[in-house]
């Protein structure tokens, strides 16, 4: 594995993509966001393949966006303009593997959260290890992730439930809930991933293509897009926003550091 933060190459009729910063559980920078955009787009247009993986090295498939102090960041405090630019880059990204020609299948171990949970959610298939870990803990700092996929997966109720509290569910509980499509050993992760791209790869890729298509067009009939819109548009002001728990998280991170902030808030949470 080469130093990219997102590498692309083929084996036999399938595309597989890999987000490549495992000493960060592959959380989503400025850069990795637009250089994963360019890999899918790159696996869509290549006539050698039919079917695509996303996976990632390391323990994690993602942790989600990486909210470490930036310049960036600090540019779009109380900026609600700004805040929404910054979530449409989010929700594009999010978006592509929904809208690429081939069916993407997500293979997940490990932590799978945040913008990681909603880019797995998008894929067609999502195939994951019995270790992993999925969940939209963004709520206990007073964001919400911008790409509201999850009650068009799951139901609004379940839904409800883990965007509201921010809790995590381990990959039994996402089978059940149908948010992935099978559970296996962390160590067959990989060969299952395989076993299950290379036989989609056997069917047709006219008939893949289409029947995405119109799968995604009858999502989109009712409301599935106008409602990922809508949510960017509510929730931007959100980020934007001086809450009391944000503040007081905001306050941790940049004197502290991102893992204090995160462990200030959990604590809270510890039964």
């Amino acid at each position: 594995m080469n130093g990219a933060l997102v590498t692309y190459a083929v084996d036999d009729r399938v595309g597989i993509i890999t987000l490549n910063r495992p000493e960060k559980l592959n959380a989503i920078t400025v850069e990795l966001k637009r250089t994963l955009v360019e890999r899918f787009h790159e696996a869509d247009r290549d006539p050698a393949t039919a079917v695509v993986v996303l996976r990632a090295e390391g323990r994690s498939f993602c942790a989600g966006y990486d909210i470490a102090p930036s310049p960036a960041r600090a540019a779009r405090r109380h900026n609600a303009l700004a805040w929404h630019a910054s979530l449409s880059d989010d929700v594009a990204l999010e978006m592509t593997p929904w809208d690429m020609k081939k069916p993407v299948i997500a293979s997940v171990q490990g932590h799978c959260l945040g913008g990681g949970c909603e880019l797995a959610m998008m894929c067609d298939l999502t195939i994951a290890a019995d270790d992993a870990l999925f969940g939209e803990p963004e709520i206990r700092f007073s964001n919400v992730g911008p790409a509201l996929v999850m009650p068009f997966i799951i139901g609004l109720k379940r839904a409800r439930e883990l965007l509201y509290l921010g809790d995590p569910i381990d990959a039994q509980a996402a089978l059940a809930y149908g948010m992935v499509n099978r559970v296996v050993p962390r160590a067959d992760l990989q060969s299952a991933t395989m076993k299950l791209a290379r036989r989609l790869a056997l069917i047709s890729p006219e008939a893949l293509a289409g029947t995405k298509l119109a799968i995604n067009r009858g999502a989109d009939a009712a409301g599935f897009r106008n409602a990922i819109r809508a949510g960017l548009d509510v929730l931007a002001p959100v980020y934007a926003a001086a809450t009391e728990v944000g503040t007081k998280f905001d306050e941790i991170r940049e004197k502290q550091g991102l893992g204090a902030a995160l462990r200030w808030r959990a604590s809270q949470f510890a039964e």
